[in-house]
């Protein structure tokens, strides 16, 4: 997948920030490729870019307009179609995160027939993939996963990328979600693939490498999740991670989009290393992730302190403080 930018990202009626956390996360690590933000009324998320028209955007120079909200199910609200044709008539394409097709909808299909633009698909899955092998392959991989859905698995495993790169050891961020994907420019839509398929599409994305090579992989779901456990699963069995990073939200109690108390860290880590020893006996934690966001620098200094003295490996919160201490202890 190749977009154009400038970007406007759509938000529509984003109920939440947490909503959308695809625009989020490309304008956290592509600032320079964004142009502005399209809200209708409603809309609770605010990406702290400039509010602006089709019209105004397209006159600024936008290429593409990117769909930058997620939600339970991936489906395209029948209220935004009028506004997606609006932008494809503009002369922007349209980039989707969602798992309902552009093309899929008829007068969407034909404004993008009419007006010459793309339909660009960030949840199409690109198979066939392999059935999983099992098989131990060259090169070091390491997987954020979740004590739930949305607690910042994606920046972690992106921190990390850049802190492996800027210490000069090859690495790469590898997109499995929508947003990652976006911001990377390529990857693998993990939920999309067919069940079956799944570890055999991380196997593929995670190959045999160089062997001080890191795959940094991005983590989707969470085990304990009862929506998600598959996907988390497959990814842990595919990528084969010699390493892993918990990501968690400390204020959150229960799991998104569930009535189900979110899973504690502790639970997490002997889940992780008990499931992951069947492709990699090795597997091993090398750090906590804390989303800090919704407490003062304060308490999450208190919050980081105390989970490392819990359990003993290093915590952070990625876009506070950074991940030196976890790549150190990835290294070690």
């Amino acid at each position: 997948m190749n977009l154009e930018t400038p970007y406007l990202i759509f938000l529509g009626d984003a109920k939440d920030a947490l909503a959308a956390k695809t625009g989020q996360g490309v304008v956290d690590w592509r600032p320079d490729a964004v142009i502005g933000q399209l809200r209708l009324p409603g809309c609770r998320a605010d990406l702290g870019v400039a509010d602006l028209s089709i019209q105004q955007a397209t006159e600024a120079g936008a290429r593409t307009f990117l769909i930058g909200v997620v939600n339970p199910g991936g489906v395209l609200p029948k209220q935004w179609q009028g506004v997606i044709v609006e932008a494809l008539e503009a002369g922007m394409d349209v980039a989707n995160g969602l798992h309902t097709p552009l093309d899929s909808i008829p007068e969407i299909a034909e404004a993008a027939r009419r007006s010459d633009r793309r339909l660009l698909e960030a949840r199409r899955s690109v198979g066939p993939f392999p059935v999983a092998s099992g098989r131990k392959r060259t090169g070091k991989r390491l997987l954020t996963v979740g004590t739930d859905c949305s607690v910042g698995k994606k920046y972690a495993a992106l921190a990390i990328e850049r802190e492996l790169t800027t210490r000069n050891i090859t690495a790469d961020f590898r997109a499995t979600g929508q947003t990652g994907i976006l911001v990377a420019g390529s990857g693998i839509p993990i939920d999309a693939v067919v069940a079956d398929f799944a570890a055999g599409a991380a196997e593929t994305l995670s190959p045999d490498n160089d062997p001080a090579h890191w795959d940094v992989v991005e983590g989707q779901g969470s085990l304990f999740h009862p929506s998600f456990a598959g996907v988390s699963l497959a990814l842990l069995h595919g990528t084969q991670p010699d390493a892993f990073v918990v990501c968690h939200e400390p204020t959150r109690t229960t799991m998104r989009n569930v009535d189900v108390p979110i899973a504690g860290i502790d639970a997490v880590i002997k889940q992780t290393i008990a499931l992951g020893r069947l492709t990699n006996p090795a597997v091993r934690c090398v750090g906590i992730a804390l989303n800090t966001s919704g407490l003062d620098a304060e308490r999450a200094n208190q919050t980081i302190e105390q989970a490392h003295r819990q359990f003993g490996v290093p915590v952070c919160d990625p876009v506070r403080h950074g991940v030196e201490a976890i790549v150190d202890e990835m290294l070690a």
